[in-house]
């Protein structure tokens, strides 16, 4: 997404920065893991249909995709940038009209990006990404025997974003610039 190609947001231990062609490369060494793949429900791809979904990504206006850094090792000279990975985030807009927004993990989008309500799909074997749901306010919106998952949804209210932004206060938002 266009939106989030240059923005940082800093947080007290983590660090999100838009996904650039440079974090591919881990990106898809990781996503070669079976354990990550049925976690994620994802098919593997190869390095280079990694790098045109990355690219599509960047365009897609639907799609707000952050890779996670370690603040600590981000901070250090010493350190790569993609040797300070740890994760991605991703929200996926379902419907550009209600601002709904599938998400992956519980992190921003909330202010900037005007997300009324998250839904999370999450494969029916995924107990720890259940439980995480769960445990941060998600509740079960339907179920898919077809596709072995189940839909959770959490709606946005006024009181959520006054919580939200209490509690990112200590977050910065500043222009990205790769290392």
């Amino acid at each position: 997404m266009r939106l989030n190609e240059a923005t940082l947001i800093e947080g007290s231990r983590t660090v999100l920065v838009p996904y650039k062609e440079h974090h591919v490369i881990r990106y898809n060494d990781w996503m070669q893991s079976a354990e990550l793949q049925q976690l994620t429900a994802s098919e593997p791809l190869t390095l280079q249909q990694e790098y045109e979904m990355q690219k599509s990504w960047h365009l897609d206006e639907t799609k707000c995709t952050f890779i996670i850094l370690e603040l600590e090792k981000w901070d250090d000279v010493e350190y790569q940038e993609i040797d300070c990975m740890c994760g991605d985030v991703n929200l996926y807009f379902l419907n550009t009209d209600d601002r709904d927004a599938e998400i992956e993990i519980m992190i921003a989008g909330v202010t900037k990006l005007q997300v009324s309500r998250f839904v999370a799909k999450i494969g029916l074997q995924n107990q720890p990404s259940l439980s995480l749901f769960k445990k941060l306010g998600f509740e079960e919106e339907s179920v898919s025997e077809v596709f072995n998952e189940v839909t959770l949804q959490f709606q946005v209210t006024e009181k959520v974003q006054d919580l939200l932004s209490l509690q990112t206060k200590h977050m910065r938002y500043r222009h990205y610039k790769p290392k």
